[in-house]
C-alpha cells in the first residue's frame, strides 16, 4: 500500500491550490493523510480528486469548520501496522518528544505529524517519526516537500523534495 502524506498546506481562497506536482503524485497512492493546518476544507476536495481515501487531523491554524470535521489525534491500522496521526504544537525544538508523549500508550509503529513545516524521517524508541514538511511554505526549511509511505510487511517512509 502507498500512502501520500501532506501537512501544513495553509491554503486559502486567495492563495490558490496545492502544487500540481503533488496532486499528480497522489494519483498513484491508495490513501492520502493530511497532518493538519489545511486552513480551508477546499484542500480536501483537491486531494480527493487525486485519491478518494483521505484521512486528516486538524492543526493549530485550522478554523472551527475543519476542527468540527476531523479529530486532533487519530490512530489507523493499515495492513496490520498501527499509524498515529497528529499535527503537533509548541516550539519545533522538542516537538518529537511532545508527540511521543501523546502516543506513549498507543503501540504505534509510525507517527505522522506536521506543525514545524520541517521534513523529518527518523526513528526514536522503535517508532518512526515522519513529518512530510510543507508543499507550500518554506518556514524553517530550505525546500517544499511531501511524503510517501509504502507499507507491506514493513514500513518505508520517504520525503519527496519539490
Amino acid at each position: 500500500m502507498r500512502i501520500g502524506v501532506i501537512s501544513d498546506t495553509h491554503i486559502t481562497a486567495k492563495s490558490g491550490g496545492l502544487p500540481l506536482t503533488v496532486l499528480e503524485a497522489f494519483k498513484n497512492v491508495d490513501m492520502i493523510i493530511h497532518a493538519g493546518d489545511m486552513v480551508d476544507l477546499a484542500v480536501l476536495e483537491e486531494l480527493k480528486a487525486s485519491c478518494a481515501q483521505v484521512k486528516a487531523v486538524w492543526g493549530n491554524m485550522d478554523p472551527y469548520e475543519v476542527r468540527a470535521k476531523f479529530p486532533e489525534k487519530e490512530i489507523i491500522e493499515v495492513q496490520g501496522h498501527r499509524i498515529g496521526i497528529i499535527h503537533g504544537w509548541g516550539h519545533p525544538k522538542g516537538l518529537i518528544e511532545v508527540i511521543s508523549e501523546a502516543f506513549k500508550d498507543d503501540n504505534v509503529e509510525i507517527v505522522i505529524f506536521g506543525h514545524s513545516h520541517r521534513p523529518v524521517n527518523q526513528k526514536s524508541g522503535g517508532i518512526i517519526f515522519f513529518n512530510p514538511g510543507s508543499p507550500t511554505d518554506k518556514l524553517f526549511t530550505d525546500y517544499n516537500s511531501y511524503g510517501i509511505i509504502e507499507i507491506s510487511d514493513k514500513i518505508n517512509a520517504t520525503i519527496v523534495k519539490l
